[in-house]
């Protein structure tokens, strides 16, 4: 069964350093790079579309160009007669650790669902599968857009569809903790599965334990998740029900930029194939323990990865277009 899949959030312009004053550029973004391997994952399996907007000048042309090449639909990224695309710097240490400097003040994609933009996108969007969002999604966006993306998240859950959410924090997009802490828990009360990273939990929310962000979580209702870890074990919660993951062994880490993101298309594209989710987290793993081995979040490429239960160690199940919960 074909799916629908939405990924919303702002596509930006990548420049990382090769030398102190060498860079290259790229295109990425948090929600993108997960639309992209999911994409490379799922093949012309599902629609995948990505949902941002961007201005008219040669870089966005770029960058539209660079998110269709990798099969990604397009048609619903507005194009604005002003503005640019956010920018930002990578640089990255000898162990792989990286550190951005941002440029996003100015972006087009922080008008997305503000008041200029009619409600054809809402409710084309109502009919989609399945939603992907992240916090950084929620940080470009005013406080009437956020309501509105919450409206729309409803709209999609009643109609059968679903939301998963990265609640990934990065402190320099909001105004303060309290800000971010609402609307990432708001948007947690409408979501199916949830896929956060233990260090952005601890830093906002104090929690202990990556099993403490997964219990906190589980308290706003929502029915699956997952807690990334780093080089640690990642912690699934599926009801009342815990697992841990490890991740995979990697000698040479070179830029784990990305490296969540790539997580997170490896479980979705594993769980849509009927995967239960400790299994999905193992492909999920799979997919962060290439990217890490390159540079950039967006690697060239990715080595063929076998997605079937019989390769994760698991008996086929049929999916659903509900999850399995």
């Amino acid at each position: 069964m074909t799916l629908k899949i939405a990924s919303i959030g702002e596509a930006m312009l990548e420049l990382t350093h090769q030398s102190p004053r060498t860079l290259t550029l790229g295109f990425a973004g948090d929600t993108l790079n997960t639309a992209v391997y999911l994409s490379r994952l799922a093949g012309n399996l599902h629609q995948i579309d990505y949902v941002t907007r961007v201005a008219r000048d040669w870089y966005s042309d770029e960058l539209l160009a660079a998110i269709q090449g990798e099969g990604i639909d397009t048609s619903l990224i507005v194009r604005t007669q002003s503005g640019n695309a956010g920018l930002y710097l990578v640089r990255t240490d000898t162990a792989g650790e990286r550190t951005f400097t941002y440029y996003r003040s100015s972006s087009v994609a922080r008008g997305l669902f503000g008041p200029d933009q009619g409600p054809e996108l809402d409710e084309h969007l109502a009919g989609y599968d399945i939603i992907y969002l992240s916090a950084i999604s929620l940080q470009i966006l005013t406080p009437g857009a956020r309501q509105r993306l919450w409206t729309l998240m409803e709209r999609v859950r009643s109609a059968g569809g679903s939301v998963i959410f990265d609640s990934n924090y990065r402190s320099a997009g909001w105004t303060t903790p309290d800000e971010a802490r609402f609307a990432i828990e708001e948007t947690l009360k409408r979501t199916d599965i949830a896929l956060p990273t233990y260090i952005d939990e601890a830093q906002l929310y104090g929690d202990s334990s990556p099993e403490a962000t997964a219990h906190r979580i589980h308290g706003l209702g929502v029915p699956e998740i997952v807690v990334k870890d780093g080089r640690d074990d990642c912690v699934v919660r599926l009801g009342n029900e815990i697992f841990h993951e490890p991740a995979l062994p990697v000698q040479h880490v070179v830029d784990t930029t990305g490296a969540g993101d790539a997580f997170n298309a490896g479980y979705i594209n594993a769980r849509l194939g009927g995967i239960p989710p400790q299994h999905a987290a193992a492909a999920g793993h799979r997919i962060a323990a290439q990217v890490i081995q390159m540079p950039g979040a967006i690697i060239p490429h990715l080595k063929n990865v076998q997605m079937t239960p019989q390769s994760l160690g698991q008996s086929p199940a049929a999916g659903t277009r509900r999850w399995q919960h």
